[in-house]
């Protein structure tokens, strides 16, 4: 795939404009390239990783992509975000609401953590229903039928939840409830809600708990998913992104786009995304 910051023929996304929050690193960045490749216009990245961040804006091209620092959990810092991004383009087409951190080690009920317990729900959740508000006000404000994704989790689907990380696995519920009532309420617009559900991807999220290639994800997840001989790679997530933020799913919202591959259970560790 070419991040040469020229315009791609693949144009599913021909003349948008996006905002891709985390978008520094992982699924994040793969997305951002995605959306690019895809013919967006511009492309909106915010994270708290400014080095990366700029990085990742130089290689898409700075006439179509910019990079501005920010914290998803703080409300004002997002406004401004959005607002500097209509001022500048016009208008807001997509808000892919990607950033989010993960359980600082085992966080089952008897032992759970109420400081690390908010930090992660000021960002996972707060900061996802901060970028779904003022994405969607400026939807309605330019009359746009715009699209919002965000990063929810396998552990949201899992029957059985997790083992072992009780404050992310409830986030990420957070996050699969707000898409719903979002996407209910924003109907009535013309804008779509949905998220996207992960499970086990290389990420430097994933690399912080020891998960650092694909040959260790294929071992621990490998006997729990179903889809045997494909590891869920950082493509595989912006691809989904691009299917619900493109036509090709104009009548879908409210709807949690699981890629697992047909996990069957979680294993006994963090499942780490974004």
């Amino acid at each position: 795939m070419a991040h040469n910051g020229s315009v791609s023929s693949l144009g599913k996304l021909e003349g948008k404009v996006a905002i891709v929050t985390g978008g520094a690193s992982g699924i994040g960045e793969a997305t951002a390239h995605a959306f690019a490749d895809h013919g967006a216009r511009a492309v909106v990245i915010i994270d708290l990783q400014d080095e990366k961040g700029q990085i990742v804006a130089e290689s898409i091209g700075l006439e179509r992509c910019s990079y501005l620092h920010c914290d998803v959990s703080d409300e004002e810092q997002v406004k401004n975000v959005v607002d500097w991004t209509v001022q500048k383009y016009g208008q807001l087409d997509i808000m892919f609401s990607n950033a989010g951190i993960t359980s600082k080690g085992e966080q089952t009920i008897l032992d759970l953590d109420f400081s690390g317990f908010d930090n992660l729900f000021k960002v996972n959740v707060r900061g996802m229903a901060i970028c779904v508000k003022h994405a969607a006000r400026a939807m309605v404000e330019k009359n746009v039928r715009g699209t919002i994704v965000c990063t929810s989790s396998a552990v949201a689907n899992n029957c059985r939840g997790s083992v072992n990380v009780t404050d992310y696995t409830m986030s990420k519920n957070a996050v699969v409830g707000l898409v719903r009532t979002a996407g209910q309420q924003l109907g009535v617009h013309g804008i779509r809600v949905n998220c996207v559900s992960p499970s086990m991807t290389l990420t430097p999220l994933s690399a912080s708990i020891g998960i650092t290639s694909q040959e260790v994800i294929q071992k621990v997840f490998g006997p729990f998913t179903s889809l045997k001989g494909v590891v869920l790679t950082v493509k595989h997530l912006a691809d989904a992104v691009i299917f619900l933020t493109s036509e090709d799913s104009a009548f879908i919202t409210g709807h949690d786009l699981v890629v697992d591959g047909g996990l069957i259970s979680i294993p006994h560790m963090i499942l780490p995304q974004n």
